[in-house]
């Protein structure tokens, strides 16, 4: 085996391992992430996935990058072609709406879970979420004082409170999907960010 092979083969692997990692922790946790699982799931030795690795932390820190990238996928890189300010923010919204309303992940958001899993421990992991969601309110709130600046949103509005607020209303969508499965949760979301945004 060439050593070009064997390096493309190792990559292939760790991708395989992260694919089913997401879609496991997503449902069950990061915790539910266990060596023996992944390994039973995809027919490897525990010290194969191991390896690739080295220790769970760094397996569950590897698992928030790739659902991070499937994350800005999902939601950043639709909206990144809108004009910035309002109708980014708008557009923002709706591929965030969205990637909850098809069930990207099977768990949901899997950034939510993170978050409600880790917030009250310590660690790399912890704040490696808490970074995530950040940089996210970060995004929210540049593009709010975009359109503040603009006059598209009331002169004087909180870009920092709509960015707040704006992320409280996914995150409570994301509970009515996941816990009650209400139908119409998505609609009303929607309602609300028009309420917010306007038209």
């Amino acid at each position: 085996m060439s050593p070009r092979k064997s390096v493309a083969e190792a990559l292939t692997t760790r991708s395989s391992i992260l694919d089913r990692s997401v879609a496991v922790a997503s449902v069950e946790g990061l915790e539910g992430l266990t060596i023996g699982r992944l390994a039973a799931d995809l027919g490897m030795s525990k010290s194969g996935v191991l390896g690739h690795f080295g220790s769970k932390e760094s397996l569950q820190l590897a698992v928030l990058e790739r659902a991070g990238e499937i994350f800005r996928a999902e939601v950043w890189e639709p909206a990144r072609r809108v004009a910035s300010g309002l109708p980014r923010l708008r557009a923002l919204c709706e591929s965030w709406i969205s990637y909850l309303e098809r069930g990207v992940f099977p768990g949901g958001c899997f950034f939510v879970a993170a978050a409600h899993e880790f917030d009250g421990r310590e660690g790399a992991v912890r704040d490696a979420v808490e970074f995530r969601f950040d940089t996210w309110r970060e995004r929210l709130r540049k593009e709010a004082a975009r359109a503040v600046a603009a006059g598209d949103l009331p002169k004087g509005m909180n870009a920092e409170q709509l960015a707040f607020e704006l992320l409280g209303l996914v995150m409570a969508l994301n509970h009515a999907i996941q816990l009650h499965r209400d139908p119409g949760a998505a609609s009303r979301a929607r309602q609300a960010v028009r309420a917010r945004l306007g038209e």
